[in-house]
């Protein structure tokens, strides 16, 4: 069901098959550009989701032939008025970048499903997700610089570290476009497949993902993103943390069981 359903502000949809969440984004005519309420909503399903431990894992992506095309910097700036000093540092923290720390931190895995354009925001939001499956024809691109402004919604964080400090300029300093191909050539993301073949890639992964141990793969990518900024002695202390967390559930004494019996586990995300 739609969040909201806005011809002009787009809507953000969202459905559930069993444990996965499928999140949506439908604003086709606008290349599911991102209006306001579109962000709004994407903050309060994810902020939702997490706090969900019905769900196992998570879905994003986009309606017709494109991901996302971004923030619509259009329509915020349509009427032709300067906005308050200061509007922008106090208002994107809660939205643009509140999305992309949701999805890159959300004890869930995030799949994102790319065929068509991500750009800018949407870009981010590809490259934030645990695993971006693309169409090998798709595009990547940051055109932040292109368009007189430097970059914003953590794209500076996420590419250097992704694809490396070269490759993140010839990105977000010459605005090169990136095909899925070369994104998974790169690293910086999953996997890149034909068009016919996205739908069942994607799908494939999802089901991986919801039927495994979800309470340790949680902790898992949150010492990922610790480690990211931590020494060595730090990680292994948050990692230690996290086993004693992940000791502690359902799934590891049936991944235990299933070892001794030389079987597959049946883990319930508990």
């Amino acid at each position: 069901q739609p969040v909201r359903d806005d011809a002009d502000a787009g809507a953000v949809r969202q459905s559930r098959n069993g444990s996965v969440l499928r999140i949506t984004l439908d604003r086709p005519t606008r290349r599911n550009s991102l209006s306001h309420t579109m962000i709004d909503d994407l903050v309060a399903i994810m902020t939702a989701a997490a706090t969900d431990d019905s769900l196992r894992a998570v879905c994003l992506t986009g309606a017709g032939g494109d991901f996302c095309a971004g923030a619509d910097w259009v329509a915020t700036n349509s009427e032709g008025r300067r906005p308050r000093t200061g509007d922008l540092t106090r208002r994107i923290p809660h939205t643009a970048n509140r999305l992309v720390e949701l999805v890159a931190t959300i004890q869930l895995p995030v799949v994102c499903r790319l065929r068509g354009w991500a750009v800018g925001l949407g870009a981010n939001l590809a490259l934030a997700a645990d695993f971006t499956v693309a169409d090998a024809d798709a595009t990547l691109w940051e055109p932040f610089v292109d368009r007189g402004f430097s970059p914003d919604s953590g794209a500076t964080w996420l590419l250097p570290r992704l694809a490396g400090v070269s490759r993140a300029k010839r990105m977000l300093l010459l605005g090169e476009k990136v095909s899925g191909s070369e994104a998974a050539q790169w690293g910086l993301i999953h996997d890149a497949v034909a068009d016919d073949e996205l739908d069942t890639a994607t799908d494939e992964l999802l089901e991986r993902l919801a039927s495994g141990p979800t309470v340790a793969i949680g902790l898992a990518k949150q010492a990922i993103n610790y480690g990211l900024h931590a020494t060595l002695g730090q990680s292994m202390a948050h990692e230690l943390a996290s086993l004693e967390l992940s000791c502690r559930t359902a799934d590891f004494k049936e991944g235990l069981a299933a070892f001794r019996d030389r079987r597959t586990p049946d883990f319930h995300g508990r």
